[in-house]
């Protein structure tokens, strides 16, 4: 089996530059890509449960210390928060992924047995898009005789081409776990000054001064990480995660301001 070099192929399109797209494109062993295709698989779990806990823990954090409670009281709602929101999301996360998976196996047990039982249906289905798409009535024949050959592949064409549904390999199960451990070890950063300053007195004047310092820095790099998965310049994405961060933690704390005289 064939195949180009995805993250190369990415990278040279980035840079505009010719010459490392071709070289990208040239083919390469089987081998090499069982080596490869697992990277970044749970990426995006990581990257958006790290975010949210992020986000939410920080946010919780500050409206209370908003509202000029103990600091005790940050690390109870804070954690609180944590492991309630963190199993949540992984749930959530859970059951989106094998929803997705099982919908995705309902619809390929349907095409393969139309295209068992019912195949010259199939065969004008897929010309009719590859028309649709511009394709010279014989050429588009001649590609779905080519197709149909196989079924496997014919299905897999049909996942794609009529349902719009990209085969995937993730693990719900893995997935929930990426987005849980993302999720706590994140989001417990912007809680991780009130904590430090129980067993270090003489932080607690800036414990809150270092809780957004060090929730701001997790933001910008979770942000510029983010880059990995749309591609977009990491600096760019790192401000944007921020100034989003920052307006959730920013109202949060107001209403602990305001809303601080009724605790």
């Amino acid at each position: 089996m064939l195949t180009r070099r995805l993250d190369e192929a990415k990278e040279a399109w980035k840079r505009r530059d010719s010459e490392a797209a071709r070289r990208a494109h040239l083919p390469t062993k089987s081998a090499e890509e069982r080596h490869t295709t697992g990277k970044g698989k749970y990426l995006k779990s990581i990257i958006y449960g790290g975010l949210d806990g992020t986000i939410t823990t920080f946010a919780a954090a500050a409206g209370v210390a908003g509202a000029a409670l103990a600091p005790g009281v940050v690390l109870i709602v804070g954690l609180a928060n944590l492991l309630a929101d963190g199993l949540s999301m992984s749930i959530g996360d859970y059951l989106s992924s094998k929803s997705e998976s099982e919908y995705e196996a309902a619809e390929r047990e349907r095409e393969a047995w139309e295209v068992e039982n019912y195949p010259e249906g199939e065969k004008l289905e897929l010309e009719e898009i590859y028309r649709a798409r511009g394709m010279a009535e014989a050429d588009a024949k001649a590609v779905v005789d080519i197709i149909s050959k196989d079924k496997k592949a014919w299905v897999d064409t049909m996942m794609v081409e009529e349902l719009g549904i990209m085969q995937s390999d993730e693990s719900p199960v893995a997935n929930a776990i990426a987005t849980f451990i993302s999720f706590a070890a994140f989001g417990f950063l912007p809680i991780s000054a009130y904590v430090v300053a129980l067993f270090v007195p003489s932080l607690d004047a800036i414990r809150f001064p270092l809780a957004c310092f060090l929730t701001g820095a997790t933001l910008f790099g979770l942000g510029a990480l983010k880059t990995i998965i749309t591609g977009t310049k990491w600096f760019i994405s790192g401000l944007e995660m921020l100034l989003v961060g920052g307006v959730a933690a920013s109202a949060a704390y107001l209403v602990g301001v305001l809303l601080g005289g009724l605790a």
